[in-house]
C-alpha cells in the first residue's frame, strides 16, 4: 500500500488542491463554492491548532498534560472542568471521603484544575474518582483522561485505577514496518474470541487466535471494543473512558504484548475508534461531567443521539478537538496501534445522522444538514495520524458516500486512506432475502460489486460484524438456516447445505476478486460460523452462549467448516500471489443474464463464475485473447467441499472462430453449477 502522503513532483495544482478533487468528478462542479469553503475552513483550523508550528502533534498531547502522571517524586493530576466550583480526588487513599489534602486547585480561567501529591500518597492499584461540585449540585466522575478503569465484580461499580507497575512492558519488536500492500483485514473482538462461555482475554487472543489469523493469510487485525465501555453488550460502541484499554480483557501490558506479538509476525493492528458519539452515562462517562450538558457535547436535542441513546460531540469546540485528537495520538504512542477504522462516520457528518436518508443526490452532501465541524475534525484527525505515522491506515465507515472523504488532503480531500464499501454486504443480503437464485441479475450484481469512486480507495467485504449481530443473520445462516445443526458432517448429503456451502464460497470469492483496494472478514465467518452474535444481556438471561466463537468446528475433520476455512485461506493466497487488489482494472470478457455467467480479467488472470443453481454449461464459449489457459483454482474442488467436477490443472487452447466474417478467439469451458474457476494465460 502506497501512503497518500508519499512525496511527489510539484505541480501547478499544488497551490489549489481542490482543483484535483473537482477535476475527478464533473458532478462536483455545481458545489465548488461549498467544497472550497470547507477546505479553507479545514486549513484555517489546522493553522489555528498548530499555533504556527509545523504540525498538529504538539497540540494533540493533552493525554500527557491531563490525567494522572508520576513526574519525578510526585503525582500530578489535572482535569478540565470549566463549570466546576470544587473538585476532590477520592478513593481508597481517602476512604472515599472528601479530604482537604486531596482538593484540586483551579489554575487558570479556562477551567483547568490541578493537584500535586507526594509519591507515597498513591500506590499502584489504588482506586480513585473525582467528586465534582458545581452550582446547585455535585457528583462522582471518573477522570476524562483515565488510562485504567476497572469494574468491581461484586458491586459492578467502575473506578479509575492507579497503574504504575514496577516492571512496565518492554517492547520486543522494535521499529515495526507494516506491510506495504493492500490490507487483508481480520475484524476481531477479544472478548468473544474463545469457545468458553465467558469474556476472553488479551492473552488468550495472543496465544490462541493470532496463529489462526496468520495461518489464514490475513495481514491486518482490526480490534473492536478496546476503549473502556460500561455495557459489554454494546460491542464497544458506547465508550466511557476514551484513554483506557478495557480492563475486562486484561491489563495494559497484556494488550501491548498482543500488539507486539502481531508486529513480530508481520501483522499490522488497527483499532475501531469511536469518536462519533459517547456513552450517556454520567459517572462513568463524559456526560454532564462538570454539571453542564454542553462541556464536550452539543447542548439541547442536538447533543443527544436518540437512536443510539448516546451523546454527540461538539466538534466546533477547541477543547473537544484537543480531547479527540489527543486520543488519536495516545493510541498510536502508548499502544503502537497502526491506524484506525473510524466508526459511525455517517452519523458524525450529518445532523440527521443519516437516519431515514437515502443519499440519491449530490445535493445531500453539500446542504445545511452537513456538520462541517465534524468533517473538519475528520480532516484534522487524518492529518495528525499521518503526520505522526505516515504508514498508518485510516478507514472511514460511511454509508453516505460523501465525496472526497478518502481523497488525500493534497488533492482537496479529507485524508482517509480507505472507505468501507458498505453497499456490497447490504446488496448481498437483499439478493439472498428477496430473490430466488435463478433470478439473480448478473449485470446488477457486477455493478454493485464495482460501483465505487475511482479517486478513493475502498475495503471490500461480503459481511462484517454488522451482519452477525442478533436480529440479523450471517450469510451462511441465511443460506442454510437450522440445517447447519444437523447436516454439516462430511458424509451427510443435504441439498440446502450443498447450496449454502457453494454460495458462501462464491459470494466471498467474487467479492474479493472485484474488491477495490482491501478486503475484510469478521472472525469466524471465514469458516461459516453457524450462529449469530448476542452478548449477555437481560433479554437472554445474561448468557455468553452466543458471545463466543466455536473454533472446534473448523478443526473437526468430520465437519465441513474446515473446508470453508481452507477455501478462504487459499483464495487469499491467490489474491496475494497475483496482487489482485493492486490491479485496479477489471475487464469484463463475458456476461450473460440467463446463463448466470460472468467472466472478467484482473491482474493478468481470468475469473469465471457460473452462478446458475441448476445448469452446468458444457463447451461454454466466450471471447478472450488467443493462447493457452491453465486452470489454477476452482471452488468445486473436494478440498473445499465441492463435487470435484473439474480436473485440477487442466489447460485450454483458444479456438479460432471465423463464422462472423472476422477471427475471434474463444475459450471453451465446462462450467459446473455454482462454481468459480481461475485460469492463467500461459505464454507460448
Amino acid at each position: 500500500m502506497s501512503s497518500p502522503r508519499t512525496t511527489r513532483k510539484q505541480t501547478d495544482h499544488d497551490a489549489d488542491p481542490c482543483h484535483l478533487l473537482l477535476e475527478s468528478d464533473p458532478y462536483l462542479r455545481p458545489y465548488e463554492p461549498v467544497i472550497r469553503r470547507r477546505f479553507a475552513r479545514f486549513l484555517a483550523m489546522e493553522k489555528t491548532l498548530a499555533g504556527g508550528k509545523t504540525g498538529l502533534a504538539d497540540f494533540a498531547s493533552g493525554h500527557e498534560y491531563f490525567g494522572l502522571h508520576l513526574r519525578g517524586d510526585q503525582w500530578i493530576f489535572r482535569e478540565w472542568a470549566p463549570n466546576a466550583t470544587a473538585i476532590f480526588l477520592t478513593g481508597t487513599m481517602t476512604a472515599w471521603e472528601e479530604k482537604a489534602g486531596f482538593a484540586l486547585e483551579r489554575i487558570d480561567d479556562e477551567g483547568v484544575w490541578e493537584i500535586r501529591l507526594p509519591l507515597q500518597a498513591l500506590g499502584h492499584g489504588d482506586l480513585y474518582r473525582l467528586r465534582v461540585h458545581w452550582n446547585g449540585g455535585a457528583g462522582d466522575r471518573i477522570p476524562a483522561y483515565a488510562r485504567r478503569v476497572v469494574q468491581d465484580p461484586r458491586t459492578l461499580i467502575f473506578n479509575a485505577q492507579v497503574w504504575a507497575p514496577p516492571s512496565p512492558y518492554e517492547w520486543q519488536c522494535g521499529a515495526f514496518r507494516p506491510p506495504q500492500s493492500p490490507p487483508f483485514i481480520y475484524e476481531a473482538h477479544v472478548g468473544m474470541a474463545q469457545e468458553e462461555e465467558k469474556v476472553g482475554s488479551y492473552r488468550e487472543f495472543t496465544r490462541n487466535i493470532l496463529p489462526r489469523i496468520i495461518a489464514g493469510g490475513y495481514d491486518t487485525i482490526q480490534l473492536m471494543a478496546i476503549p473502556e465501555h460500561p455495557y459489554y453488550a454494546s460491542f464497544g460502541y458506547h465508550v466511557s473512558s476514551f484513554f483506557a484499554a478495557s480492563s475486562r480483557f486484561g491489563t495494559p501490558e497484556d494488550l501491548k504484548e498482543l500488539i507486539d506479538t502481531a508486529h513480530s509476525a508481520g501483522l499490522r493492528v488497527i483499532m475501531d475508534l469511536v469518536h462519533s458519539h459517547a456513552v450517556n452515562n454520567e459517572v462513568e462517562g463524559l456526560s454532564r461531567f462538570d454539571g453542564t450538558m454542553h462541556q464536550y457535547f452539543h447542548d439541547g436535542p442536538r447533543g443527544y443521539h436518540e437512536a443510539w441513546d448516546s451523546r454527540c460531540f461538539d466538534y466546533g469546540k477547541i477543547p473537544v478537538l484537543h480531547f479527540l485528537l489527543s486520543n488519536c495520538r495516545f493510541w498510536l504512542d502508548e499502544y503502537r496501534f497502526d491506524g484506525f477504522r473510524f466508526d459511525g462516520v455517517t452519523s458524525m457528518l450529518y445532523r440527521h445522522h443519516g437516519l431515514g436518508r437515502a443519499f440519491t443526490s449530490y445535493e445531500y452532501y453539500y446542504d445545511d444538514t452537513v456538520d462541517e465541524d465534524a468533517l473538519i475534525y475528520l480532516g484534522l484527525a487524518n492529518q495528525l495520524i499521518h503526520e505522526l505515522r505516515p504508514d498508518a491506515v485510516t478507514i472511514a465507515e460511511d454509508i453516505s458516500g460523501m465525496p472526497g472523504l478518502a481523497v488525500p488532503q493534497r488533492d482537496g480531500g479529507f485524508g482517509f486512506d480507505y472507505r468501507m464499501a458498505m453497499g456490497v454486504p447490504d446488496y448481498w443480503i437483499r439478493l439472498i432475502k428477496e430473490m430466488p437464485d435463478e433470478g439473480w441479475p448478473i449485470g446488477t450484481l457486477r455493478h454493485e460489486l464495482t460501483n465505487r469512486r475511482r479517486d478513493e480507495k475502498t475495503i471490500g467485504y461480503a459481511e462484517s460484524h454488522d451482519q452477525a449481530l442478533v436480529g440479523d443473520q450471517t450469510l451462511i445462516f441465511r443460506l442454510i438456516g437450522s440445517e447447519m445443526y444437523h447436516h454439516m458432517r462430511m458424509d451427510d448429503e443435504n441439498l440446502r447445505v450443498d447450496r449454502g456451502v457453494a454460495l458462501h464460497k462464491l459470494i466471498r470469492f467474487i467479492t474479493l476478486a472485484t474488491a477495490g483496494n482491501g478486503y475484510l472478514n469478521f472472525m469466524g465467518n471465514e469458516f461459516g460460523h453457524p450462529e449469530w452474535v448476542d452478548f449477555p444481556r437481560e433479554g437472554n438471561g445474561w448468557s455468553y452462549h452466543y458471545a463466543r466463537r466455536q473454533w472446534h468446528l473448523a478443526d473437526d475433520p468430520d465437519l465441513k467448516y474446515g473446508l470453508l476455512a481452507r477455501f478462504d485461506r487459499d483464495m487469499i493466497a491467490l489474491a496475494k500471489q497475483f496482487r489482485i487488489l493492486e490491479s485496479p482494472d477489471i475487464r469484463v470478457k463475458h456476461e450473460h443474464e440467463a446463463d448466470k455467467v460472468i467472466a472478467f480479467e484482473r491482474a493478468g488472470i481470468l475469473f469465471v463464475f457460473n452462478l446458475h443453481p441448476t445448469m452446468s454449461h458444457v463447451d461454454y464459449r466466450f471471447e478472450v485473447e488467443p493462447g493457452k489457459y491453465t486452470m489454477i483454482f476452482d471452488s468445486d474442488g473436494p478440498a473445499y467441499g465441492g463435487r470435484g467436477r473439474l480436473q485440477p490443472g487442466q489447460s485450454h487452447l483458444t479456438l479460432a472462430d471465423t463464422s462472423r466474417g472476422w477471427t475471434r478467439h474463444l475459450l471453451s469451458l465446462y462450467l459446473p453449477t455454482r462454481t468459480a474457476l481461475v485460469l492463467q494465460p500461459v505464454s507460448a
